[in-house]
């Protein structure tokens, strides 16, 4: 999940936030220690253009770099990836003991789908658990070329969507995408292997763990605040829980923003952390999410070509051939999900020095404006970005 979705933080006010400023000069040194030791007979190793992008650090630190080396007598040039884990941890509740450490989570789960389905996943090197080697635990993976619409400002609004994509294009794009998301819902998770991500402990993982666990995560993050379209919204969602039987992989932050495109077509699906054992349409509920903060919301006008959600919802159909039988409840659970990661987002945007304490907008967002929306209740917290 990146970091800044609809916080509106630009990178100005990342660079002169304590928390970003945090001396890495030794990460090229220990990077290049860490290769050589995975391959044996490459020599004279060393790690060039390195680059943190500014908006990194709250979900995990991403570091791209360049390894360089001789082997056999020739030179070799490689571009990776490294995912390194944040200090104050992973931004989405734990689903099980085995899912503590995001990073580590986030590799093992890809290495499943890659094993296990056509969805596209980039090649991974080995998951490192040693803290002595960067500090924290981390993975890296190979670079893929390609282009991720923006968050900030969104895609809706500027971009390769607006100034390069034709009509057939974005369609393509978003056939593709959901595609990818239908292969990941048709892994056999038990067959897959994934029985550690099973909350229930019995094979028979239900709507009703994530719930609850959702309404543990919610006040253990409050603290005693109030939240009165959180509470409403866990208890229409008990209420009106659809009990889907059809328990799946779940990606958990399934949106445009979070795949690597080729020619519109997805060439990596990232951002794991999120993932769960759940009923799958889960994942189709915070694509509609995102889709409607992305146009409803901030009052844009739909792009010529771009699905209407509608569509979205059809093609999803066509590829996964399962029905969506409640698109308006999964996205009110894909709601409340953000609305609930927003706590944990707000505290940390205040406690990194990026915003001041009175305007933490960990309970008054445009997530929850759009959560009391969807629901059709009030919302006595205002956002507090203005955003």
């Amino acid at each position: 999940m990146t970091d800044d979705t609809g916080t509106g933080i630009t990178d100005g006010d990342r660079v002169n936030a304590p928390k970003f400023n945090v001396d890495r000069s030794e990460y090229n040194d220990k990077l290049a220690g860490w290769f050589a030791n995975q391959f044996e007979g490459r020599d004279d190793v060393t790690v060039t253009d390195l680059d943190i992008p500014v908006s990194t650090g709250f979900s995990n630190e991403t570091v791209m770099f360049t390894v360089n080396w001789t082997e056999g007598g020739s030179s070799h040039s490689e571009r990776f990836v490294g995912r390194i884990e944040p200090a104050d941890g992973g931004m989405f509740p734990i689903q099980t003991p085995a899912c503590t450490v995001s990073s580590e989570l986030q590799h093992r789960i890809m290495t499943a789908v890659a094993e296990h389905s056509t969805a596209p996943i980039p090649p991974l090197l080995p998951y490192e658990a040693d803290t002595s080697i960067m500090g924290r635990p981390f993975y890296a993976m190979g670079f893929v070329e390609g282009v991720i619409p923006p968050d900030h400002p969104r895609y809706s609004q500027e971009g390769f969507l607006i100034d390069e994509a034709t009509p057939e294009d974005r369609r393509r794009m978003n056939v593709s995408g959901l595609t990818a998301m239908a292969a990941i819902h048709a892994i056999d998770w038990k067959a897959a292997g994934l029985q550690w991500l099973d909350m229930s402990g019995t094979g028979e993982p239900t709507m009703t763990h994530q719930l609850d666990l959702y309404r543990a995560f919610a006040e253990s993050e409050l603290d005693g605040r109030d939240h009165p379209v959180m509470d409403a919204t866990l208890d229409w969602l008990v209420e009106n829980d659809p009990n889907d039987e059809r328990i799946g992989l779940s990606w958990g932050d399934a949106r445009h923003g979070n795949i690597i495109w080729q020619d519109y077509e997805a060439a990596a699906i990232l951002d794991w952390e999120a993932c769960a054992l759940s009923p799958t349409e889960a994942d189709i509920g915070w694509w509609l999410m995102f889709d409607r903060m992305t146009f409803d919301d901030i009052d844009v006008e739909r792009m010529e070509g771009f699905p209407t959600r509608e569509e979205m919802i059809a093609i999803y159909e066509e590829a996964s051939g399962n029905e969506v039988r409640n698109a308006h409840y999964w996205e009110v659970f894909a709601a409340m999900r953000f609305a609930v990661i927003f706590i944990r987002l707000g505290d940390r945007l205040v406690a990194s020095g990026l915003i001041p304490d009175e305007m933490n907008p960990a309970v008054g967002n445009m997530v929850t404006e759009s959560l009391s929306k969807l629901l059709g209740i009030d919302n006595p917290t205002p956002n507090k970005l203005g955003r």
